[in-house]
């Protein structure tokens, strides 16, 4: 159980702070059990979530040292641009990415849909946009888990990124 103060990351919600824990009213007949009370750090609004949810994963921010190594493998990474048959097999990739939480595939998809963004540029085109959207909503997870580990603000997280890529090319030469 998370203590009150924890911050967590909460599904496709992103990182969220534990406000508190509680007992809701007793109704008849139903069985009442305690809830999270869960207020998002990058969006409006306050999430109530049973503390024994099953269909929403919810997880402890990564630790700093978990957050620096994994920037440290970016450059390791390699992406193609994901083409799909159809928008709606699309948008079931880009979801299903989202939903696993998984923060190496989110780098991974941001990548992806980077490598898009470039290839239409070059064909002088805009990027589409289904991916627009994943990617907005990729780098507000990613970025906003490793701003709370970083302990840094959200708009500062590119440009550490930035920074830490830059050392690792000079490092390279």
């Amino acid at each position: 159980m998370f203590q009150p103060g924890t911050l967590v990351v909460y599904g496709a919600t992103g990182v969220c702070r534990v406000e508190a824990i509680q007992q809701p009213e007793p109704r008849s007949g139903g069985q009442d059990k305690p809830c999270y009370l869960l207020k998002p750090l990058y969006q409006d609004g306050v999430i109530y979530t049973p503390v024994e949810n099953t269909k929403v994963p919810i997880r402890p921010v990564m630790p700093r040292e978990e957050a620096d190594a994994l920037i440290g493998l970016i450059p390791t990474m390699r992406a193609e641009a994901c083409h799909a048959p159809t928008i709606q097999a699309l948008t079931q990739h880009y979801q299903a990415v989202i939903h696993s939480g998984d923060r190496r595939d989110l780098i991974q998809l941001m990548m992806s849909i980077y490598t898009k963004q470039k290839q239409a540029e070059a064909q002088k085109r805009r990027l589409g946009m289904v991916d627009e959207r994943y990617m907005k909503q990729a780098e507000r997870l990613l970025y906003g888990e490793l701003a709370a580990a970083l302990e840094i603000p959200f708009d500062q997280v590119q440009p550490y990124i930035a920074r830490r890529m830059e050392e690792s090319a000079s490092i390279e030469t």
